[in-house]
């Protein structure tokens, strides 16, 4: 693949976007305090952020309470063909993670089929149709053990005075009504858009948005995540691991690698392999580290196949802006070229039936950066 430009933030941006993680709607105010530094430069550098396409701050339903099955599948496929795939898998509103991966398996995507609808035709009249797709293995989840947007949180220090947000729960559809969800979609696009401008845009009070919003974020409804690339907050490795365990020892084992900080999702899957996890770590030395250390050394780990992360596409439902950015490029070139292109990019999510400040303009600050290969 070619070398894509990342940012190289320094360590108030850092913090910053770590605080983000924490609580997408914190005021600049508590957030300045954790930055050690201003109110206005926490909102400007941010802002500069947002406007460079680096961090995105989005609502995340969480659909659950058994109208849908996750099928975590694994893709092949033709050389030179990921790119368009991944972005042709993104653009369906049933998926809601995508990334490219190292390998047997080129792509891994997360796929929500509501019940009622057969797998076969998710599987075989979906994916296995999208050009360049070689062949695929679908794994059904089981069970979430883990599931965190603030792997960076360490960032902050110990004395970080954020509140976390509660945790998730399976949501069942009658938990949300038509304005619950139009709440949501308006979120989705700017998570932090103040309550004012998304009660102006629906024709309802600020109120009615600010408690219905609340109420949903209570309950674990919605989550407000931050999305943004690890290696611009200086983590080299991001990594998807299929691990095969006894039967016996699933659900300790599981609860030992969510107890991890650098473990941000695992889940027990029924397939080859019995537990899926995503890992985040500063260096490549870390990995050999919790590879050796970590995996090797817990009781009930019979094997382990992994994939490194390289592009992650879609998390939240949401297509990350960086990835836009790339496929809207490459994609977009290919198909100028006259090659075959896959559908526009798309960040509906399915239908399952939350003060901030307002946008702060940046200043043009022009963020380090570096060259990476992603």
């Amino acid at each position: 693949m070619m070398p894509v430009e990342m940012y190289d933030l320094d360590p108030i941006d850092r913090r910053i976007v770590a605080a983000l993680q924490v609580n997408g709607r914190a005021s600049w105010t508590d957030i300045a305090q954790l930055a050690g530094t201003s109110v206005t430069t926490v909102a400007r550098r941010a802002q500069q952020l947002f406007a460079d396409g680096l961090v995105k701050v989005t609502a995340a339903p969480h659909p659950g309470g058994g109208p849908a099955d996750l099928l975590i599948v694994r893709i092949r496929c033709a050389a030179g063909s990921q790119l368009p795939a991944a972005q042709a898998l993104a653009a369906m509103p049933e998926v809601r993670f995508v990334a490219l991966v190292t390998g047997v398996y080129d792509l891994v995507a997360e796929v929500l089929v509501p019940k009622g609808v057969s797998l076969h035709s998710v599987l075989l009249n979906g994916l296995q149709r999208i050009p360049g797709v070689e062949g695929s293995v679908a794994d059904l989840e089981l069970h979430t053990y883990k599931s965190t947007h603030e792997w960076s949180r360490h960032l902050l220090g110990t004395g970080s005075q954020l509140v976390a947000p509660p945790p998730v729960h399976d949501c069942p559809p009658a938990h949300l009504d038509e304005l619950d969800e139009q709440i949501i979609a308006a979120l989705r696009e700017d998570g932090r858009a103040s309550f004012q401008s998304v009660a102006v845009g629906l024709g309802v009070s600020e109120s009615t948005v600010r408690r219905r919003f609340e109420s949903l974020y209570t309950a674990g409804c919605v989550q407000v995540i931050t999305l943004v690339p690890a290696a611009a907050l200086g983590f080299e490795a991001e990594i998807l691991f299929w691990l095969s365990v006894a039967p016996s020892r699933l659900d300790a084992v599981a609860r030992e690698l969510a107890a991890l900080r650098g473990v941000r999702y695992v889940a027990a899957t029924l397939g080859q392999e019995s537990l899926m996890c995503e890992v985040i770590l500063p260096t490549h030395a870390d990995v050999f580290e919790f590879t050796t250390k970590t995996l090797g050394e817990i009781d009930g780990i019979q094997a382990w196949t992994a994939g490194v992360e390289l592009l992650t596409v879609k998390r939240g439902f949401v297509v990350t802006p960086w990835a836009a950015r790339r496929l809207a490029a490459e994609v977009g070139d290919a198909a100028g070229s006259g090659a075959t292109s896959a559908a526009p990019v798309a960040t509906a999510v399915p239908t399952t039936r939350a003060e901030s400040p307002g946008p702060v303009k940046g200043n043009g600050r022009t963020a380090r950066s570096r060259r990476v290969s992603s």
